[in-house]
Order: structure tokens, then sequence, then C-alpha cells
């Protein structure tokens, strides 16, 4: 490859920031609105999010003994965590979400070496019915959103349907007639065109960007200590072990991209660092970090393959994230316009979920019962949180949130279906190959 001027590369690194910067943002304006957080936790939990986005690319992109895939990978929070998130700290309470958070991600480190052996109890019939529950679990939050917020006085108004159709319009014509870069940061431009047509109405209120300080060091703990509860930690930990499926095919398809041939090595680095960014972002009160699939097709389409784009985004990211007035900008987007975006985003993960599911056999009827089986206990758990009220405590752990409880669900069948009836199988055909060789 050609060397490119620092001018380019800074050009590059400023577009995989804005790609990826309004995944990166709604995740905390979403977590945060939901727990009710004031204006002020609002902008620190949307700055160090931001923050540690850049720490966490930073983590793959250095290779060393320990940890980092070098390849050049951007890392953000995944939209499979935030239904959990929300979940969790509704029950428990936000400490809770990162306890549960610093857990996973040390399960994640631990068991980096040895998920090459437990990623067959993850394949696409598995996973994609999990992210598809996620999705599906996400969908009444993006609505209650785009009517105003539950239980805003205005909920449902025409103001608040007009603002959030509109943003949601703005993103379908921009994916409909642009292409490329454009159509990347879509749903960036779909919320700056809402929130400027929410100011010109007057329903947007500054005051938060001039309380905000120009500057702040990120301190551990903001919230508080983390607390550890057994069901938020096997609820994240699900999330993560999806997460890693999904990072994997990124790897490869970076390293097909890059011209690097992947070896059982540089996984485990890339899964320990995963797990660690996600140790971190739990420390300082953030999110669990995963690789961004997003900007893999922006690398794609600028044919710049070099990682000093990357470290230069992380540095933006690192930068944006310590002046709070950029995180405070963020916070000021109304409830309606963000529920506009949340929409397509959240049905995307949807989408991203029968994708996986498309790899699959389905004209397997196991596999359909799989699919059937764990997305409807997944949704009706969801939709009748206190079914399995009466049950023991050590039972409930497993089924009193929806996303755990399909997951399960989908992980036992698919043992069942899957793996022990094949093991069978085999087992009988072989004696059988061995009278006929003889």
């Amino acid at each position: 490859m050609k060397n490119i001027g620092p001018m380019k590369i800074t050009s590059l690194g400023i577009q995989h920031v804005l790609a990826m910067y309004a995944g990166a943002v709604i995740v905390p304006l979403i977590v945060g609105g939901a727990l009710g957080l004031t204006a002020e936790q609002l902008t620190y939990l949307v700055s160090i999010d931001i923050m540690m986005c850049g720490v966490a690319t930073l983590l793959q992109l250095y290779r060393n003994k320990f940890m980092g895939i070098g390849l050049p990978v951007m890392l953000g929070c995944t939209f499979t965590a935030v239904a959990p998130m929300i979940a969790i700290g509704t029950e428990y309470g936000m400490n809770s979400i990162f306890g549960s958070i610093i857990a996973s991600g040390l399960i994640v480190v631990l068991i980096s070496k040895f998920f090459g052996k437990l990623v067959r109890f993850f394949p696409p019939v598995v996973t994609g019915s999990v992210v598809t529950i996620i999705g599906i679990t996400l969908i009444p939050v993006a609505i209650n959103n785009l009517a105003g917020g539950q239980g805003s006085a205005d909920f449902g108004s025409l103001t608040n349907l007009a603002l959030g159709f509109g943003t949601l319009l703005v993103i379908i014509v921009l994916y409909k007639f642009s292409t490329g870069f454009l159509r990347a940061i879509s749903v960036l431009v779909g919320l700056i065109i809402g929130t400027v047509a929410a100011f010109l109405m007057g329903m947007v209120d500054t005051q938060n960007i001039t309380d905000a300080a120009f500057f702040r060091v990120p301190t551990p703990f903001y919230f508080g200590m983390p607390t550890f509860e057994i069901a938020p930690i096997v609820t994240m930990t699900l999330v993560a072990i999806v997460s890693l499926v999904e990072s994997t095919g990124t790897y490869f398809a970076l390293a097909d991209i890059t011209g690097k041939k992947l070896k059982e090595e540089d996984l485990e680095k890339g899964y320990r660092a995963e797990g660690f960014a996600s140790i971190l972002g739990g420390l300082f009160n953030a999110f669990p970090y995963t690789t961004f699939s997003q900007n893999v097709g922006l690398l794609q389409m600028s044919g710049v393959k070099t990682k000093k784009v990357i470290y230069v985004a992380a540095g933006f990211l690192i930068l944006f994230g310590l002046v709070p007035k950029i995180g405070a900008v963020t916070t000021v987007i109304p409830s309606a316009v963000i529920g506009g975006a949340m929409v397509a985003m959240f049905g995307m993960v949807i989408s991203a979920g029968i994708k996986i599911l498309s790899q699959v056999n389905l004209a397997s009827q196991e596999n359909m019962f799989i699919v059937a089986i764990s997305v409807a206990i997944g949704l009706g758990v969801t939709v009748v949180p206190n079914l399995f009220a009466q049950l023991p405590g050590s039972i409930t752990i497993l089924t009193s949130n929806g996303i755990v409880a399909g997951s399960v669900t989908a992980i036992v069948l698919n043992i069942v279906f899957n793996m022990i009836g094949k093991k069978k199988e085999a087992e009988a055909i072989a004696p059988t190959a061995q009278r006929q060789a003889s």
C-alpha cells in the first residue's frame, strides 16, 4: 500500500468515528433514559462511553503477548446488550449492571483460550434465535420513545409522532437514495435533522450543554461500587458469548480484506481484548465492548487498510470523551427523535438475527422447532415477567428474564436435537461400517 499523508489518515479516521458515533451514543441515551438518570448523569454516561470506545479499540489494535488481534477494528457497545442492561437496571439497580459487565468480561478473559471448543454450543440456530429475541424485546422501548417517552405529558402527541416518524423517514430516504459513506451515517444524519427540526419548534433545551464542563477526567465507580448478582451475570455472559461469535465473523472478514491469515492464538487475543475492555467498561461505569461490524464496510469502501487510520479514530473518541460538552450535545436530542432512530436500529437487530438464521437449514423440522420454542419462550417471559414468580429462587434465576429464558431454551434444545441424537447416530453407524468392511 502506498504511503498516505496525515491529512488523509485524519479525514478517514473522522469518517470511522462518524460511522459508529450514532451507535455509540444512542446506547447510553437509551439505557440512561430508561433508568431515569439526571441530565448530569446522562452526560457522564455518554462521555465515558465515547471515551471507552476509543480505549477498547486501542486494546484490539495493539497486539501484544496477552491480547489484541492487531486488525484495523473498532469497538463499541453492542445493541444486543441494551435490553438486558435495562432489565437488570430496572430490577437490581444501576450498580448491578456494572457488576455483571465486570464479571462477564472476566469470564470472557478466562474462557478465551477454550472458546473455540465452547462455540459448538452456539451454532447459528442458537445465536440467530438469541439475537432475534433481543431485537424483539427492544422494539417496545423504541416505540415508547417515539411517542415522547413513557409517562411524558405529551405521550403520543402529533408533534412527537411527526418528529419520530420524520426522523425515521429521513433515515429511510438516505438508505434508499444514497450510497457509501452517507448511507453509513444515515442514522446520525437523521438524528441531526430531527433535532434541528425540534429546535425550530422550541422543543430543545440547551441548558445542559451550557452547564457541562469543558474537560473532565473520568472516575471509576461514578455511580457507586458495583454489585454482583447471579441472574444479571448469567444474562450478560450470554450476551458476551453471542458477541464473541459475531466478532469471530468480523475478525475473519477483516483478515480477508487485509490479507492476514488468522491463527488460533490471534483469535484468543482478540477474545481476551474484548473481555478486558468490558472489565474496564464496568469499572468506569460504561458498557461491555465488542467489535463493530459497520466499520468493516467503510474500510472496504475506502480501500485504506492501515491501522493508522483506526488509531486516529480511537484518539478522537478518547478526546471527545474527555470533553463533557460534546457528550452533553447528544443529551438534548428529544425522546421522539431518538425513538425514530431506534425503530430503524433495533429493527436492524431483528434483521441481524434473521440473517444469522438464514444460514440455518430450516428445512430441518428440528431447527424450526428450536427457533419457534426459544423465541416463543423469550417473548412470552418478556411480555409476562411474572410467569415463573412462584418457582424457587434458584430456578427463577434462569426464568425471570426473557432473553436468558429464550437463550437457555435454544441452547438446551440444540443439544437435544442436534448434538445428542447425532452422537448416538454416529456411534450406531460406526460398528455397521466396520462389519461391512470386514
